[in-house]
């Protein structure tokens, strides 16, 4: 009986250390703007026709499958080297319709992935979308929300915030994907996005307070910025009131010197993930761990007139088969 006893707790102890041994704690989600991810198909009233075969930019067969064997590689290795699975999820900037979306998840290295996209009233016919893995990130509810001009502006409008509300890691989750106004426009008009998505998130923290928020995108301003501040966007987690988010790209800016996009020689932040307070717990549930700019040679030009650059698709009208003029970013979550 002893025997059979012993043999039990045997079996036991190795099972309860198999367990504890494959027990995941961390996670991971991204952003990344890929940089016109245009298909070769005129889309009827959209300002697309740069890149068709006749186009500025000679866009063919050839450069686009090439566009998306590179997309690939890069989203593919986001996160990787410290979390197996890769983000659960991945925000992404400008993508011209569920067309382009299907082909990217058709490369082998993506197949595991869906994609959450709404058309948008872009002119050029640039979306944001969500990349998901579904063994990782389970969909509830999405919805586009389409932004409010400023004073009238039509000209820089800002690409609807997406919003997908889903579990991760058997926790309620909730992303706000965005891409707000270029430098073609001035701060107000940036500040005026940051206004809307604080609203957004207000609403939505107000249905569930324990709501464990995550605002990405290409903001198109640096954490410091008035629009972030707008949205209550703060360096410290201490500074982060009920409501606001924290921005651990402040410090990777201000203090690192690190930065996602060169523009005349300076480092720019402009794709952010910024996390909800209930985020920042010390202890239990899923919580913030790290953040990183996925900086990587190859993604970075080597020589001539852009060296230091990240390695874009084009440089003037010139093709470079590069990757993006931004850098993605990654937040790490621990459970």
């Amino acid at each position: 009986m002893k025997r059979l006893f012993f043999l039990w707790m045997f079996t036991f102890c190795l099972v309860v250390a198999e367990a504890q041994n494959t027990k995941r704690d961390l996670y991971s989600v991204a952003f990344y703007n890929l940089e016109n991810l245009f298909d070769t198909i005129h889309d009827e009233g959209k300002n697309d026709y740069d890149f068709l075969p006749d186009g500025s930019y000679k866009w063919n067969s050839k450069k686009y499958e090439a566009k998306l064997e590179n997309m690939a590689k890069v989203l593919s290795s986001l996160s990787r080297d410290v979390v197996e699975e890769g983000p659960a999820f991945i925000g992404v900037a400008e993508v011209e319709n569920s067309r382009v979306l299907t082909d990217l998840l058709k490369q082998p290295s993506m197949s595991h992935y869906k994609f959450i996209h709404y058309e948008g009233p872009d002119k050029r016919g640039i979306d944001c979308a969500l990349l998901y893995d579904p063994q990782q990130f389970e969909v509830n509810t999405s919805k586009l929300v389409l932004s409010e001009p400023y004073q009238g502006d039509t000209v820089h409008l800002t690409r609807g915030f997406l919003i997908v509300e889903g579990k991760l890691a058997g926790e309620r989750v909730c992303v706000i994907v965005n891409h707000w106004p270029s430098r073609g426009a001035k701060s107000p008009v940036r500040v005026h996005a940051a206004r809307q998505v604080r609203a957004l998130a207000d609403s939505l923290q107000h249905e569930y307070r324990k709501l464990k928020l995550i605002v990405m995108g290409d903001m198109n301003d640096d954490p410091m910025d008035e629009s972030m501040q707008t949205l209550g966007a703060r360096k410290y987690k201490k500074e982060v009131k009920k409501g606001e988010f924290y921005n651990p790209w402040w410090e990777t800016l201000e203090d690192k010197g690190v930065g996602t996009l060169l523009y005349r020689g300076k480092w720019n932040l402009f794709d952010q993930i910024v996390l909800s307070k209930p985020l920042l717990k010390k202890r239990r549930g899923l919580r913030y761990d790290h953040s990183e700019v996925f900086l990587r040679d190859y993604l970075i030009q080597q020589d001539g007139k852009y060296k230091g650059s990240p390695l874009r698709t084009h440089g003037g009208r010139t093709w470079l088969n590069g990757y993006s003029d931004h850098l993605p970013t990654i937040i790490y979550l621990r459970k």
